[in-house]
């Protein structure tokens, strides 16, 4: 694409978070800021659509962010009183237990949960086994997680326990309505199905809007743009040596390039590495085994 291309999806995008925002009052509104790329580009967004807004960017310090990214929120928050930080009442490892560990994507974990609870009891459970019947299917070599009895829970609470309570818990308490994201439709999966059916606005069933992910159809290389011109600063693990994509939560099972993550903390962020192995190790002995998402057979402690 050529740079005109560029400032025109900038035009459109900053028209669009215009047109939404204005209509509610910003103390009804958050951003939740994530402290990755995407996030810290809305944030810059948010301020060049709305010069002066008030808008708070509230940050959920799960206890398995990056060290990096916790540090650079904590940076950010010492010089703008709009970054808050939360953090959710809970021992991680005691929640995995309970609620169940993530494998592979949001939608497999779901219906190996529903299965472990119902058997095939469920039509999509059911159909999810039955390749040709839907959009998405279980990979063969995942086939047996709906046959046999695995050695712990499996579930996508997680992300719901450790960010989207506490966010909840949050709008509670400071009367907020509307949730901004930087979620990106590229992402794929459930991310892509939802853009598919909202766009970049949610609305409730009295039409009003409680979520807006401005940034939906954008794509990497809008943002590779937007953040050289406007010499924006990401978290150090963006840049040399780490040269990380994405910041999510660390060692996160559903990371499609775990295993690249993997070499490179452990060569440079042995301590939080060995801390991934500690938290997901249930989730990566069985990758292990089956030989999923690339992962080595055997890990030096």
């Amino acid at each position: 694409m050529m740079s005109e291309d560029f400032e025109l999806t900038l035009w459109d995008r900053l028209e669009m978070i215009r047109a939404v925002l204005q209509t509610v009052p910003y103390e009804n509104i958050y951003l939740s800021f994530s402290g990755g790329k995407d996030s810290t580009v809305l944030h810059h967004m948010l301020d060049e659509a709305l010069p002066g807004n008030t808008i708070e960017r509230v940050f959920s310090n799960t206890g398995i962010e990056f060290n990096d990214v916790v540090d650079f929120v904590k940076g950010m928050a010492a010089e703008d009183s709009r970054i808050k930080i939360i953090r959710p009442n809970k021992n991680i490892k005691h929640m995995l237990d309970e609620v169940g560990y993530p494998f592979k994507s949001k939608l497999h974990s779901e219906l190996v949960e529903r299965y472990q609870r119902k058997g095939y009891s469920n039509l999509t459970v059911r159909k999810y086994m039955t390749p040709g019947t839907g959009r998405y299917h279980c990979p063969k070599c995942l086939e047996y997680q709906f046959h046999s009895e695995m050695p712990f829970k499996i579930s996508q609470k997680c992300c719901s326990e450790l960010k989207k309570k506490p966010f909840k818990q949050y709008e509670k308490e400071s009367g907020k309505t509307l949730c901004i994201t930087g979620v990106r439709a590229n992402e794929g999966g459930i991310r892509q199905h939802q853009a598919d059916k909202h766009g970049c606005i949610f609305r409730n069933s009295d039409g009003e809007i409680y979520k807006f992910n401005p940034l939906s159809p954008v794509s990497d290389e809008f943002m590779d743009w937007y953040t050289k011109t406007r010499k924006i600063e990401l978290c150090e693990l963006y840049y040399s040596p780490y040269n990380f994509t994405r910041t999510g939560c660390k060692g996160c099972p559903y990371n499609v390039h775990l295993a690249q993550e993997l070499d490179v903390m452990e060569k440079l962020l042995p301590s939080e590495r060995r801390q991934c192995e500690f938290i997901w190790k249930p989730v990566y002995d069985e990758y292990r085994r089956i030989g999923y998402r690339k992962m080595r057979k055997e890990h030096k402690e």
